[in-house]
């Protein structure tokens, strides 16, 4: 766990920070519904814990308490559940919930860490990562905790599950070869294989909409830039090129742009970019960081991290607000379906 969460905490520094969905849509495109909720959590009352809040920044609903962490939040597909971490019961454990919180449920029951829910595209599994055998592997299971099954099954360090969009795959990182590479096998763990290949570190994978390529941040060339490869490991392309941290690449709804975070104007601010890495653009320009973009459904809005607070604006970055502004940190915000 402490390994874990040292390199997510390291990767956040370099405005390396997962998004949790693509984004997208043109210029002047319609506001999201406003029944649009987005979940994330916070510290506000003293230890992390999950909320959710309509995305005008009404509604806000603490789903959580306890005195532990609880974090993560991943929407089930048809939006009616909730999977999560927390460390309640001493270690971190799956956990799965409601949409209004009630009905928690503790899926792994191990006295080892079980981390970062995925579920699979048809919402009847999720994929996770677990150290229960001495190093961290992935995992999948029922969405009732049944059926648990190794699915890498190695000496080194597999984690960040994430399904392909028609849950036929799972791509992965892993340590096997000394570093951190993007890993691809099928939804059953057969068929393993590497993707990327360099002595450097390659992370934080996100799949194309269509499931042809895979984006991922890479520190080949000295700083962390975006590459893409296609889905059987060829045609590793670097997007970027600049020499300051560009990370947490996420893919437009109908795939033709790629948001990100960048340091490259003097602080982390969201920019786009065409799938091919041109005409990039910022969208982001206030003197906070501003990190882990991640799109309404609809693609027509962008919910961002800008220093402690979730903040909302349309896919060109107009209107930008605010929809927290409190004296804690809020993070992971999550869209629901």
């Amino acid at each position: 766990m402490k390994i874990a969460r040292a390199a997510i905490a390291f990767l956040l520094v370099l405005c390396l920070a997962v998004a949790l969905s693509a984004c997208g849509g043109d210029d002047g495109a319609p506001a999201a519904p406003a029944a649009a909720k987005i979940a994330f959590m916070s510290d506000r009352d003293g230890n992390p814990e999950i909320y959710v809040i309509n995305a005008d920044g009404s509604g806000q609903s603490r789903l959580t308490n306890n005195p532990t962490w609880d974090g993560a939040p991943a929407w089930s597909p048809d939006g009616t559940r909730m999977a999560f971490e927390s460390s309640r019961e001493g270690n971190d454990e799956v956990y799965v919930m409601n949409a209004d919180g009630s009905g928690q449920t503790n899926l792994t029951h191990n006295s080892a860490n079980d981390r970062q829910p995925a579920w699979s595209p048809d919402g009847t599994r999720l994929a996770f990562s677990s150290n229960r055998d001495g190093d961290y592997e992935i995992y999948v299971m029922n969405v009732d905790g049944s059926g648990e099954t190794n699915l890498t099954n190695n000496a080194a360090h597999d984690w960040h599950p994430a399904w392909s969009p028609d849950g036929t795959r799972i791509a992965f990182t892993s340590h096997r070869d000394g570093n951190y590479e993007i890993y691809v096998m099928s939804a059953d763990g057969s068929h393993q294989t590497r993707l990327t290949n360099s002595a450097a570190e390659d992370v934080l994978r996100a799949w194309s909409p269509d499931g042809t390529r895979v984006a991922f941040t890479s520190d080949r060339d000295g700083d962390w830039d975006i590459y893409v490869v296609n889905a059987d490991g060829s045609g590793v392309t670097k997007l970027t090129d600049n020499p300051v941290a560009d990370g947490g690449p996420t893919w437009s709804p109908d795939g033709t742009r790629i948001a990100f975070a960048s340091g490259r104007d003097g602080n982390s601010d969201i920019y786009v970019m065409n799938s091919d890495g041109s005409g990039v653009t910022r969208l982001t320009s206030s003197p906070a960081s501003e990190y882990a973009p991640a799109c309404s459904p609809d693609g027509s809005r962008i919910a961002f991290l800008a220093g402690r607070d979730i903040c909302v604006m349309r896919a060109d970055g107009s209107d930008p607000t605010c929809v927290t502004d409190i004296r804690a940190m809020d993070a992971a915000p999550a869209w629901s379906p």
